[in-house]
Parts: structure tokens; C-alpha cells; sequence
């Protein structure tokens, strides 16, 4: 099922990183959404052939009539790239909340909003790689968890508005998956990182690619990848 037109967010590090090499080497074609102009130039280098658009998902004014500098079909979007920062709500910062909020859940909806009327046109599928957090919170992670709670229900709403014109809509909830976000994380919480104890980023890509490879006749509403391993003390 190659040949076919994939816009993803994210394709600069971890899953993203994986996930845009995986559909790169099997011949699909690529529109990737870069922060800046330099980002962008990074990107381009990596992935030869690969058509990039200067957006930042931090400032989702400028998603908007993206859809327009999109040409030919889109076959999937994937929203991948996501910000974290930890911490109690009793040191709440508002600009760590809005900027999780802000990238996590408002520039996938633009982005989405933007690319229905090219995923309309093929069938296609949108995938939010969302997390573990987005099921349940735990201490610390109340910014990141709402953020993707959110993002959880957006699916949800834009699967039901969607199904009438032949749009799938997926969430993937990866656990802990070693990435360098995953390493952010572990300096957050004051542990040790260890990257053979996580998923690896090309599991969860591979979890992704089923889910968009599927024959037109089924649709994956939501999968969750653990990592086999229990964390220290459950």
C-alpha cells in the first residue's frame, strides 16, 4: 500500500522520526510541518524529496490556510510532535500550561480543520499519537494529562463527525517509549533513564503503520502499547 501521501507533525526527533524514515523508505511521499525556516532546512536534508511547510504548532495562527499550500491527495495526517513539562499544580506556571495545551491539543485541531476537505477527498486517516497520560493522570502531570485528555475527546467528536464522509480517525496511546522526550522526562522526575526498560520508537511505529495500512473495510478507534517490563516498585 506505498505510493500514497502522508502529512505528519513531529518527523524531527522520536516516534516522528522513526515514523517519517518507515513511510520515506517504502516510497511514500511526505508533507512535513516545521517550526521554522531552519527546522525546515534540517528536515528537507533528512528526508530527501520530502515537500516541507514552515508552521509552528506553538503559535496555531500559523496553521491556518495551510491546507491551501497542500497540493494533490493526503492520504494520512499524523499528528506526532508534543511538548512536556512536569510539575505539581501548586507551582503551575501559566506559560508551561498554555504551551502544552497549546501544542498538544489546539494546533492538532487547526491542522486538522485544515487538511479534512484532502482527507475527505481520499478516504483517508488521521492518527493522534497521544499517551498513556491521555487515559490516566497521575501526580505532576496535570498540564501534559489535560492537554491529551483533550485531544482524546477531539478524536473522539471529529470520529463521529467523519465516519459519513469515509474519514478514519485512530488515537495510538503509547506508554513510556524511549525517545529523547521520554529522557526529558525521567530529568523531571529525578530518575534514572534507561532506555531498554521502554517501548522502542519503531514498535510504536509499527503499531501506526497497521493502523493505517488497514483494508478500507475496518478502522482501529483507538490501540494502547505497553511496554512489557513493570515500572520499579509495581
Amino acid at each position: 500500500m506505498s505510493g500514497r501521501t502522508h502529512v505528519l507533525t513531529g518527523a524531527g526527533s522520536g516516534i516522528g522520526h522513526a515514523l517519517a524514515r518507515r513511510l520515506a523508505e517504502r516510497g511514500d511521499d511526505l508533507v512535513l510541518v516545521a517550526r521554522t525556516q531552519a527546522r525546515a532546512a534540517e528536515l528537507a536534508d533528512s528526508f530527501s524529496g520530502a515537500r516541507v511547510l514552515v508552521a509552528d504548532l506553538a503559535d496555531p495562527g500559523t496553521l491556518n490556510g495551510l491546507g491551501r499550500q497542500v497540493d494533490g491527495p493526503v492520504h494520512t495526517l499524523l499528528h506526532v510532535a508534543g511538548v512536556v513539562d512536569l510539575g505539581p499544580v501548586e507551582r503551575l506556571r501559566l506559560a508551561e500550561w498554555e504551551e502544552q495545551v497549546t501544542v498538544n491539543l489546539t494546533a492538532p485541531a487547526v491542522l486538522t480543520r485544515e487538511l479534512l476537505p484532502h482527507l475527505r477527498a481520499t478516504g483517508g486517516t488521521v492518527v493522534f499519537v497521544n499517551s498513556s497520560a491521555g487515559l490516566t493522570a497521575s501526580a505532576g502531570w496535570s498540564a501534559y494529562a489535560a492537554s491529551k485528555f483533550g485531544l482524546r475527546a477531539f478524536a473522539d467528536s471529529l470520529r463521529a463527525e467523519e465516519v459519513e464522509h469515509g474519514v478514519r480517525v485512530s488515537t495510538v496511546y503509547p506508554s513510556r517509549t524511549a525517545t529523547p522526550m521520554q529522557e526529558k522526562v525521567h530529568e523531571q522526575e529525578g530518575r534514572t533513564y534507561d532506555a531498554s526498560r521502554w517501548i522502542s520508537a519503531d514498535t510504536v511505529v509499527d503499531t501506526i503503520v497497521h493502523v493505517i495500512d488497514l483494508p478500507p473495510d475496518a478502522t482501529i478507534p483507538d490501540v494502547t502499547v505497553r511496554p512489557v517490563v513493570p515500572r520499579p516498585g509495581t
